[in-house]
């Protein structure tokens, strides 16, 4: 049956909280999406103006809307993720991750294991985790190992076996690494107490283990047994050296969720931080890719239903940089200084570190979309209507006042394409004027292009500030082209950025990737120019010394720069010197114009 008219569909809607589908019409899923009021939420799909592409060709292909109503904003948060995790839609952001993540199981058994798992029994058993790496795991469970001694074997230890001889204690008895409760050797009762022990040791409580060990510390010494309280000495040692490296915090901080997110253009990159005790019981960072344009508050509340769900999390409270909206059951905290702040920041250092470390993968893997990401996070950081595929920069070069010179550099896709750099002699402009001069270069540079039919640059760039600039702009001004190519300057004292008719400059982040593809460029510009101005004054040097000589010609000049290297070893040279490299006409008046100069 063909479904109603859209206007039917929104207008029929609830205004109560629930999740909305859109399907084209194949009937397959295009979006999921959760909302506090549906009638509301999917009215603004179709009366807004999106500027982002994709979510127009998603509101171009919309055909029926669905709707689940539920009680309450965090059914719907839950519901929207797992049907996302179920249908996965084209145009849904997805936290994708095949992992089997490690786990710690205490086994349901008379006297329990404790060993690491993947695999999750339904048997009684405990399980604590998951942990993002077997490292972790294994850092706590040889924690435990030194500090309680329990089985490894996977005997029955039922008392009927125990009590018929049916096992003999191993090496790790001898080792003292077990006490031997497959010989009757140990008390049901003692080891129950070392299992709840570790319990509270995994979920980051040393409190009762360190009071524990001080107890019976003190009994041995007492009672002069020496050598056993030195040995729970060196237990309490280890216990506390772990809990020192593994307190970030104010221990009074637990129990409590950490989130945070880096985002650029195309990828949110979100940490998840899981505290106990002030201590860091599990780090987890995840990349997003954006499908819609997707806010920070959008990407990082689907990331905390999501990764909770994951991590099995039954935390109440969550620290978060920004507000978010999980639910009416859950505590958000943003703290704004202290330890809590501290932690907040911990997370974000944590996120932009894996951020940093993905850009360098993606750089060597991928090369494609890293380039494709970087014209992304340029064109939104620097406000251009377009990706900066061509930029060119320009620079004067006037050292003294003397042989002007300007240079332009191109960049392709961010990297330099040397073979397109280009030199520039200044023409019009008579003593060194920064200003009248980057007129010039940029007029006879974008004329040439014009009358060439080459390709225009979608980006300039101006070494130096508003007057600069405004040279710049005047040039193309006059070639009709403002508004086709978008010109910027940028000051090198504090690398800032202006535009035309605005006097506030843009400061760019320091470390991100758009200012240091723009200083690369002005670097390039510069070092290009000073190279230009160097040959010029080198020549202009030349040109006063051998060229100025009556009779001497540039072949006869470049002759005996071949042979003698040097302008000095010319002057200090023999008349026969000379003449066996030039003939003796022109050695005599080489020769003679230097001792004239001497008298």
């Amino acid at each position: 049956m063909q479904p109603p008219s859209l206007d039917i569909q929104i207008k029929t809607l609830p205004t109560g909280p629930g999740v909305y589908q859109y399907y084209d019409k194949d009937e397959s899923l295009l979006y999921v999406g959760k909302a506090k009021n549906l009638k509301k939420r999917v009215t603004s799909y179709f009366t807004k103006n999106h500027d982002n592409y994709k979510t127009k060709v998603l509101v171009k292909k919309i055909y029926q809307i669905k709707h689940i109503v539920v009680e309450t904003e965090t059914d719907a948060l839950l519901l929207e993720n797992n049907l996302i995790k179920k249908h996965q839609p084209r145009f849904n952001v997805m936290l994708k991750d095949d992992k089997t993540y490690p786990w710690i199981c205490i086994k349901k058994e008379r006297f329990p294991r404790v060993f690491p798992t993947r695999n999750l029994i339904k048997d009684g058993s405990e399980y604590y985790g998951p942990y993002t790496n077997f490292k972790t795991v294994h850092t706590l469970l040889d924690l435990i190992k030194g500090l309680y001694q329990l089985r490894t074997c996977n005997y029955d230890l039922s008392q009927e076996k125990i009590n018929n001889d049916k096992y003999k204690v191993c090496l790790e008895y001898h080792l003292g690494n077990c006490k031997g409760a497959c010989e009757g050797l140990e008390e049901e009762s003692e080891y129950r107490e070392n299992i709840e022990a570790i319990r509270q040791i995994v979920k980051g409580n040393f409190k009762d283990s360190l009071t524990r060990f001080r107890k019976q510390m003190m009994d041995h010494a007492t009672k002069m047994e020496f050598e056993d309280a030195q040995k729970i000495k060196e237990k309490i040692e280890v216990l506390e050296k772990y809990q020192a490296k593994s307190t970030v915090v104010n221990p009074k901080i637990s129990n409590v969720d950490v989130f945070s997110i880096i985002s650029d253009e195309s990828y949110g990159y979100i940490n998840f931080l899981q505290i106990s005790y002030g201590a860091i019981i599990r780090s987890h960072t995840t990349e997003i890719k954006k499908k819609l344009e997707e806010t920070d508050k959008e990407l990082l509340e689907l990331a905390i239903i999501e990764i909770r769900q994951r991590f099995n999390s039954m935390s109440r409270e969550i620290y978060t940089p920004i507000e978010v909206d999980v639910g009416e059951n859950i505590k958000i905290t943003i703290p704004q200084l202290g330890d809590k702040k501290k932690i907040v920041d911990l997370s974000l250092r944590n996120a932009k570190y894996y951020r940093q470390e993905r850009f360098k993968q993606i750089k060597i893997i991928d090369p494609d979309r890293h380039i494709k990401r970087l014209m992304a996070q340029m064109k939104k950081d620097l406000r251009l209507p377009e990706e900066p595929i061509h930029i060119e920069c320009f620079d004067n070069s006037n050292i003294q006042g003397t042989n002007p010179v300007a240079a332009c550099v191109v960049f392709k896709n961010g990297k330099p394409s040397k073979k397109e750099y280009r030199k520039f002699n200044i023409k019009t402009v008579e003593g060194p004027n920064d200003f009248a001069s980057m007129e010039e270069v940029v007029y006879r540079r974008y004329k040439r292009l014009l009358d060439e039919e080459e390709p225009l640059p979608q980006l300039v760039i101006v070494d130096g500030g508003k007057g600069q600039l405004s040279s710049g702009l005047k040039a193309l001004d006059e070639l009709n082209l403002r508004g086709k190519i978008t010109i910027i300057g940028i000051a090198k004292r504090l690398e800032e950025i202006y535009y035309p008719g605005d006097s506030i400059p843009l400061y760019l982040d320091k470390k991100s990737e758009s200012l240091k593809i723009i200083q690369h460029l002005r670097n390039e510009a510069h070092r290009f120019g000073i190279t230009f101005h160097r040959q010029k004054r080198s020549k202009a040097a030349l040109d006063t010394e051998l060229d100025t000589i009556p009779g001497i010609g540039e072949k006869t000049v470049i002759e005996l720069l071949k042979h003698f290297r040097s302008v000095k070893r010319i002057q200090e040279a023999t008349i026969k010197e000379l003449a066996e490299v030039v003939g003796n006409s022109r050695a005599t008046k080489v020769y003679n114009y230097y001792l004239s100069k001497k008298e």
